[in-house]
């Protein structure tokens, strides 16, 4: 009994130790870590700069991160000359850097994060003139840090107030914008240099704005084309300064609204014949052209009275009845009117003139 116990002991063992080689190679522990931030990026606004990245979503072995943690932002500051202090990982942060925010991305995410992406604005401390530099790493719930994302430098300069007067005048399929020159910076001392503009537009008076366009230097007027007639845009538009190797990023202006409209009129109908009978003359035409024709309009004239409006038929009909028309002559024509809020109408048709028996 006592040897089929040992047996059965070693037979225990040896599967136990077959089961632990059934493992495989344990993965290293730098291949778990959160990968680093690749897009980091700095913008001076009016009272700060604005930092945005996207939140990784995979490990260095390219798993999905199930348990996220938190994003940290660091910062170091100097007067700009040489190259900013390299971003060196030591016990979870970056020597020489001050960890400045901290953004949880789960049981509750920060605010700031959207979607994958966070934007946040830095208003600590900072001095104009003074060169900032920034860092972040990601860390996930059981506290495995990535590496520093790249480092993105931005010297401090005082932003342009928003531009002044803004204008909006429509078109047909079209908005023209114009403005004045903000008349500061935002600390107060004179514009020096001339200044790009960034026009933005929304479909609503609430919606976020986007932007769609920029104009060169010194430029403050612009048009947006390819709109969509009878359309209420609401447009605003801000102020870029560059100096010192920085951008900085304005107010933008209120919010002015305006409704593109088509000015062009139809083409005009041709080949109008009438075909009068007794008490009332028939009428018949080549329709116009254009696609988005919404009435045909009839005009009579008399032997001395002017043409007047005696009635409209809808496209895609061409013909019209003028019925109990007493005896006399008279002169015909038609025009296209088009289904634009200001209604353009075409040039009149050739005239026709008949005798009613």
């Amino acid at each position: 009994m006592r040897r089929g116990g040992r047996r059965a002991g070693v037979l225990i063992l040896a599967l136990v130790l077959a089961a632990c080689g059934r493992r495989g190679i344990p993965v290293p522990p730098e291949t778990r870590v959160p990968q680093a931030v690749s897009d980091l990026s700095a913008t001076v606004r009016t009272g700060g700069i604005e930092l945005g990245w996207t939140v990784p979503q995979r490990r260095m072995d390219n798993s999905r991160i199930l348990d996220p943690g938190a994003a940290r932002l660091f910062r170091i500051d100097d007067a700009g000359t040489g190259d900013p202090r390299p971003a060196m990982l030591r016990h979870d942060r970056v020597v020489g850097y001050r960890e400045i925010s901290m953004f949880p991305l789960r049981d509750p995410a920060s605010p700031a994060l959207r979607g994958h992406r966070i934007t946040y604005i830095d208003r600590a401390g900072l001095t104009y003139g003074r060169r900032y530099t920034y860092v972040v790493l990601t860390d996930d719930a059981t506290g495995r840090t990535s590496a520093p994302s790249p480092r993105v430098s931005i010297v401090y300069i005082a932003a342009p107030e928003p531009p002044r007067s803004l204008r909006a005048e429509p078109g047909d399929r079209q908005t023209r914008l114009a403005w004045q020159p903000p008349a500061a910076l935002v600390d107060g001392s004179a514009v020096t240099a001339p200044l790009e503009y960034e026009i933005l537009r929304a479909p609503d008076p609430v919606a976020e704005p986007t932007a769609i366009g920029r104009t060169e230097s010194g430029t403050t007027s612009f048009e947006d084309r390819g709109l969509l007639n009878d359309r209420i845009y609401y447009y605003a538009v801000r102020a870029i300064r560059s100096a010192d190797a920085a951008r900085a990023v304005g107010q933008p202006t209120e919010r002015v609204a305006v409704t593109p409209v088509k000015t062009t009129p139809p083409a005009p109908v041709t080949g109008l014949v009438a075909v009068p009978s007794r008490g009332e003359v028939r009428l018949l035409w080549r329709p116009s052209a254009e696609p988005d024709v919404a009435a045909y309009i009839v005009y009579r004239a008399g032997r001395d009275t002017p043409p007047a409006r005696i009635g409209a038929v809808q496209p895609p009909a061409t013909t019209f009845i003028d019925r109990n028309v007493p005896a006399g002559t008279y002169r015909y024509t038609v025009t296209a009117q088009d289904a634009s809020a200001r209604a353009n109408e075409s040039r009149p048709s050739n005239e026709v003139t008949v005798a009613v028996p």
